[in-house]
């Protein structure tokens, strides 16, 4: 295993909340962290650089004391969208040095800049890739580790399945891995680990916790949603993506048979968090995250909607007793 430093020692289990656009705020990242998990946010969940540094204040302030066991809460990231569409760039990378944010999490783009200001105070920094030839371009900006998003991701998902695509980047990588894309238990976290992972990656099972920013509504189609009731299309947004199938019905959209929008994106290149997102070739087409909801596969391991520090005690009892189990297997 490949743990960075940064981490060891820190998490109570080898995971991180994924930064969700629209659906990650300060509270999930601040319970997330507390409960002893990474806690992530899109820095474009904020309309300005002035409200994102607000932001890293709060999460800061309120992760700046050890909890009444004296544990240090889990360090947080933020995710950052590397692209020319991102007007924000400079702005927001000032403020993710000034205060030193322990994990940036880049997307759409491994830029060596980036890097190195990230580098500078001593922060980590995660790539996302759907692929190895991604994966090689990103090691040769310098990330420090990998997220790999798999098939049946929330948001914006790749297409291999995780074994496939662990092992192919692992013949240009072998640095720290994070696996995503239809994790929802603890057992799927030992399994990750087993399959060569060194952290889970978890958005949508998060995302089903009373701290994130969804709606009621939301959160109880992600209750109700099973796996095979995910759609994956690039109609919505132009880059092949995950939603809920009763949210496409309910923006007045035929989940079975989508519009062809004017551009089909297989390259990741579009900002998926730009204000007014491409969605279909309509100009008054229902938007992609805001009125057409996102989730991944991991809806299968979903029942209700929890705090998340109640979620996390959870996945540490699936996490525990599966490693027993498999120990119990090999006899040891």
């Amino acid at each position: 295993m490949t743990m960075p430093q940064q981490l060891q020692g820190r998490l109570r289990l080898p995971i991180i909340s994924a930064p969700m656009f629209l659906g990650s705020g300060v509270d999930l990242v601040v319970g997330a962290c507390r409960a002893g998990v990474v806690g992530t946010f899109p820095a474009l969940n904020l309309r300005t650089t002035e409200d994102f540094d607000g932001w890293l204040t709060q999460i800061e302030t309120a992760l700046a004391e050890p909890d009444a066991s004296g544990r240090r809460p889990a360090p947080f990231g933020v995710n950052f969208i590397v692209h020319h569409t991102n007007k924000r760039i400079e702005a927001d990378l000032e403020q993710i040095v000034a205060h030193e944010v322990p994990l940036v999490i880049t997307s759409l783009g491994a830029a060596k800049e980036v890097v190195d200001a990230v580098h500078s105070y001593g922060g980590l920094v995660f790539h996302d890739v759907t692929n190895a030839k991604h994966a090689a371009k990103a090691a040769a900006a310098g990330v420090d580790g990998l997220i790999l998003v798999s098939a049946g991701a929330g948001g914006h998902a790749g297409g291999l399945n995780p074994f496939a695509l662990i092992t192919e980047v692992r013949t240009v990588w072998d640095g720290p891995l994070v696996l995503g894309g239809a994790l929802s238990t603890g057992r799927d976290v030992l399994a990750a680990q087993a399959a060569g992972a060194d952290l889970a990656y978890m958005g949508t099972r998060f995302l089903a916790t009373s701290e994130s920013l969804v709606s009621q509504e939301y959160g109880d189609m992600l209750v109700g949603h099973s796996a095979e009731q995910i759609v994956y299309t690039p109609s919505i947004s132009t880059i092949p993506a995950n939603f809920l199938r009763e949210s496409i019905a309910a923006a007045g959209l035929d989940p079975d048979h989508l519009p062809v929008p004017e551009r089909v994106d297989l390259g990741h290149v579009t900002n998926p968090h730009a204000e007014e997102p491409q969605s279909t070739t309509s100009t008054t087409a229902p938007k992609a995250w805001k009125e057409i909801w996102s989730a991944g596969q991991s809806v299968a391991g979903i029942s209700s909607v929890v705090p998340v520090a109640e979620l996390v005690d959870q996945l540490e009892a699936e996490y525990t007793q599966a490693k027993g189990e498999l120990l119990a297997v090999l006899g040891e």
